[in-house]
């Protein structure tokens, strides 16, 4: 049990720096007036009422609120697998569930998630989004490279694939 508490702190760690941040910008920033940074990155404050890329916007709060609290339960049921030894994987997981709950606290306070990166080229524009959506993002890149890294020490140690 004594070896989650570093992950729970993590996540923990993610919840309050995403929320300060986004505090910050709703103090700070006007609705949807870009604030350059370089020449394809600036702030800009919107609100998404869906998920990534503004999708679901048609499903409601409850239900997207319910969604989440799957989608965290889900990601703690996988954590709970994980052994000692995979700490990117660890790692990973508070991120996504830290990323997840950042998000969760905004639509349940608001009605919707304050996003306020812009990635941007001359001819293209990402969609908006938060620090809690890159923690998502790293975290599951970080779950990803603990699977492979298995994957290769157990080809490298002559076991079964699987």
């Amino acid at each position: 049990m004594r070896s989650i508490f570093p992950y729970a702190g993590l996540a923990a760690a993610a919840v309050v720096l995403d929320q300060v941040i986004k505090a910050l910008v709703e103090a700070r920033l006007e609705l949807e007036e870009p604030v350059p940074l370089s020449p394809f990155l600036a702030l800009y404050r919107t609100y998404n009422t869906g998920i990534a890329f503004s999708m679901f916007s048609s499903f409601g709060d409850g239900v997207l609120v319910l969604l989440s609290l799957v989608v965290i339960g889900f990601v703690l049921y996988l954590a709970a697998g994980t052994r000692p030894e995979q700490m990117l994987a660890r790692a990973g997981f508070a991120l996504v569930v830290g990323g997840a709950l950042g998000n969760l606290i905004d639509r349940l306070a608001y009605g919707h998630v304050i996003d306020y990166i812009l990635f941007h080229t001359p001819i293209f524009t990402f969609a908006v989004f938060n620090l809690a959506d890159a923690l998502i993002s790293v975290g599951a890149c970080l779950v990803v490279a603990e699977e492979f890294l298995s994957w290769r020490r157990r080809a490298a140690d002559g076991e079964p694939h699987g």
